[in-house]
């Protein structure tokens, strides 16, 4: 590997329903890797690159974030995100906001221009309308409330996750998730994506976004645990994340995760039917998948 090894990795979320057809979603998600790997190549941060998709994500109403997220049990879009900058360890989030587009970009703003971590609620929308974050003026008409009517049939809860992480020329991680929880969910509800160490993880070795049953994941602390295990724990990347898994799956959970070292190793796997992923590897070569 060189300094100018690059590499991004994204997930669109795990647990597709079996037989569905996601062609749209690969075509999506493989165009948004060939963006990111041409923004990294021109040398742009990892920490941009990784909200410019993540952005592109959620207004696509593809996948169970952003446009595309389900409804809670009162009806209302509950929307979860968070992010996290590898060299600084800064992270932002919020959890729980309603009426605006973007989760992913109020929690940049959560990162950069508050001392906090996390905003949740009231006050997350409250700060991001101070930020002049754009709001979603029309919900029934805006949400496409993706996958919602094929779970409803196949007895399934709507579940779903966007994630990125990316690797830049000058070898920083950056890593985001974002999310519209599980349909059904109680008002107020947060998972594992807003969380950092749960849903979403960066440092200067390893960075990760989980996707699947949230509050197992928060649980056992996936995010964190995998990249501690690579750096402390000296295990392999496979083997850190095959073992995080395992966890999630001994507390009767399921779901997947997307992890990325500074070198430019990379793993998608997950314990659920499949899992929407995309990478570009340090090779050049690209993956986009569901099954």
């Amino acid at each position: 590997m060189t300094d100018k090894t690059v590499s991004l990795v994204i997930h669109g979320g795990a647990g597709p329903l079996a037989g569905g057809d996601y062609s749209r979603e690969v075509a999506h998600m493989r165009g948004l890797v060939e963006a990111g790997r041409d923004r990294l190549g021109a040398g742009a941060a990892a920490l941009d690159v990784v909200v410019e998709t993540i952005v592109a994500l959620e207004a696509s109403g593809l996948y169970v974030a952003g446009r595309g997220a389900s409804p809670n049990s009162q009806g209302l879009h509950e929307l979860d995100a968070s992010l996290m900058d590898g060299p600084t360890r800064r992270a932002g989030a919020v959890a729980a906001l309603v009426g605006y587009a973007s989760p992913i970009s109020v929690a940049r703003a959560v990162m950069e221009k508050t001392p906090h971590v996390i905003l949740a609620g009231d006050g997350a929308a409250a700060f991001a309308g101070r930020q002049g974050m754009e709001t979603i003026a029309d919900p029934a008409a805006w949400f496409t409330n993706a996958r919602l009517d094929a779970a409803k049939t196949a007895s399934e809860l709507a579940v779903g996750t966007v994630g990125c992480l990316a690797l830049d020329q000058s070898g920083a991680l950056a890593a985001g998730t974002s999310t519209g929880g599980v349909f059904g969910k109680l008002p107020g509800r947060v998972g594992d994506s807003p969380i950092p160490g749960a849903g979403v993880w960066a440092d200067d070795a390893v960075a990760v976004s989980c996707t699947g049953t949230g509050e197992m994941f928060i649980r056992a602390a996936v995010a964190a645990q995998v990249a501690h295990r690579v750096k402390f724990g000296r295990e392999t990347l496979a083997a850190a994340a095959a073992a995080a898994l395992a966890e999630v799956a001994a507390l009767r959970g399921e779901g997947g995760l997307i992890a990325l070292t500074a070198r430019g190793e990379l793993v998608m796997p997950y314990n659920s039917a499949g899992m929407k992923r995309a990478a570009l590897y340090p090779d050049g070569r690209i993956v986009s998948a569901v099954f």
